[in-house]
């Protein structure tokens, strides 16, 4: 099977130019005007059109078991609506219950996702500690391919890893070459708010941005950030929502320090005005933590982006519908948290973004998939349009409009945080190791033709971050 894109203009996160891209065997064969390839090869006529590398989703949470239930997208149908939305690899997310073994929870992972449309990796949670997690993230990097491990500062009693657990946690990903990623949000905090507002009678949706303020964010980023100074490790923090989150990364970049940041196309688009809306059902469909903000944060976001201290765009993409939600009803801490876009993050984000003059398309390509790549490891087979890659990719019409709605939509979910807006600029193909999987509007996703994929660990900015350390290290005074 091969297929050739004629007549598009080919867009890294690099550069731009107009060219062929020829693809056999899962990869890029040959990028050049006027390819010669065999008659047989299917064609697609990318004329006024972009070619760019398939999205890539950093922070998805599919199948998830969580606050008493399970996220409604399984691997199958959140990849395969990631197909329809120009997204083509996913990073998700292993989440052992405390004092499970790391490896136990891995293995039932990689059963769920066995049925996945599209290629997928995983970042393995430190939800505890002790000798067997140490030998189990060995294990993880050296035998299964994983380089990040994600650690939640929010969630007290339940998955909230304390400063010790990041400590011992973080050192140990800077033996292994691994990356240390954090949900930052201070719990301990958060519970004792969640408690003062339930005693004051707020039990609605309302209660929950009220919470979660951006200061108890951007406490928990700092001291994540600073923990990991101390450890000589990189950082990257995931769903950045508020400014004070941002300063905080933005400080630490402009000491030198190698902080990456990641928001959602979610805090790009929506405030937190969703959470005052009369209806119960609307206003539990927007919980998710940290919670949408308000417009002030969300420039700070878009200058985030702009300005190079926030790296990646991605979804926390956890479906939870109107029957799941209903379980916080009278009140919000047990509302299920969690919202869908794994559909229509490239979209949202070129609209917002590319259609505004916020990012150009250099960036775009940087920000949906380039620097998720080379951060975890997986550039430039992923996040790349080059002779060798993976042949996913995405052509992406300019002028193509949607009106987003969950009565259309992929994702398997009953409501759409995007609901009603039309986007111009969508994919009008997609291709996922080599084969075309969304055509104008036709999806042959299909189940199980995902991979695996093994990341390596080291990625060069450890070198750096060793020979640093070294100068550094203490050393004992001669009396």
């Amino acid at each position: 099977m091969s297929v050739v894109i004629r007549g598009g203009t080919v867009v890294t996160a690099e550069h731009s130019f107009e060219a062929d891209v020829y693809c056999a065997d899962g990869v890029i064969k040959a990028i050049g005007p006027n390819l010669e390839v065999p008659a047989n090869a299917e064609v697609i006529d990318a004329c006024g059109q972009y070619v760019m590398p398939g999205g890539i989703d950093p922070h998805t949470h599919m199948q998830l078991p969580f606050m008493g239930t399970v996220a409604s997208d399984d691997f199958y149908t959140g990849t395969a609506a990631g197909l329809a939305g120009g997204n083509t690899s996913i990073i998700d997310f292993v989440i052992p219950n405390p004092q499970q073994p790391l490896m136990d929870a891995f293995h039932q992972w990689r059963d769920w996702s066995a049925k996945a449309a599209a290629d997928y990796s995983f970042h393995v949670a430190i939800t505890w500690w002790d000798e067997s997690v140490h030998r189990d993230m060995g294990t993880l990097v050296h035998e299964h391919g994983v380089n990040s491990f994600k650690h939640f500062m929010a969630y007290k009693n339940a998955i909230m890893a304390d400063d010790e657990v990041l400590v011992k946690s973080f050192r140990r990903c800077m033996e292994l070459g691994a990356m240390p990623t954090v949900h930052a949000e201070n719990g301990e905090l958060v519970f004792q708010l969640q408690q003062e507002l339930l005693a004051q009678g707020i039990t609605g949706p309302e209660g929950h941005p009220l919470s979660r303020p951006p200061a108890v964010e951007g406490e928990a980023a700092n001291r994540a950030i600073r923990i990991a100074q101390v450890m000589n490790v990189p950082i990257y923090i995931v769903h950045v929502s508020c400014k004070e989150s941002l300063d905080a990364i933005t400080r630490a970049r402009n000491e030198g320090q190698r902080v990456f940041g990641e928001c959602l196309a979610g805090h790009l688009i929506v405030d937190d005005s969703v959470y005052r809306h009369p209806d119960f059902e609307f206003a539990a469909a927007h919980v998710m933590s940290p919670p949408f903000r308000s417009k002030e944060h969300q420039e700070a976001l878009w200058r985030g982006l702009q300005g190079g201290n926030l790296q990646t765009t991605a979804t926390d993409h956890c479906c939870f519908c109107a029957e799941q939600k209903a379980a916080g009803r009278d009140n919000f801490t047990k509302i299920p948290n969690g919202t869908a876009g794994v559909e229509d993050r490239m979209a949202v984000i070129w609209d917002a973004g590319v259609n505004t003059g916020r990012l150009t398309l250099n960036e775009f390509v940087a920000v949906t998939s380039a620097n998720a790549a080379k951060i975890f490891n997986l550039y430039p087979r992923k996040g790349s349009v080059s002779v060798g890659a993976d042949a996913d990719l995405v052509v992406w019409d300019p002028q193509g409009t949607r009106t987003i709605s969950a009565k259309t939509h992929h994702q398997n979910i009953d409501f759409n945080i995007f609901e009603g807006r039309t986007v111009k600029g969508i994919p009008s193909y997609t291709l996922s190791q080599g084969k075309v999987v969304w055509a104008k509007g036709d999806l042959r996703a299909e189940r199980g033709a995902g991979r695996y994929l093994h990341r390596p660990a080291f990625s060069p900015m450890f070198d750096a971050m060793h020979k640093q350390g070294e100068l550094a290290a203490p050393k004992a005074v001669a009396r």
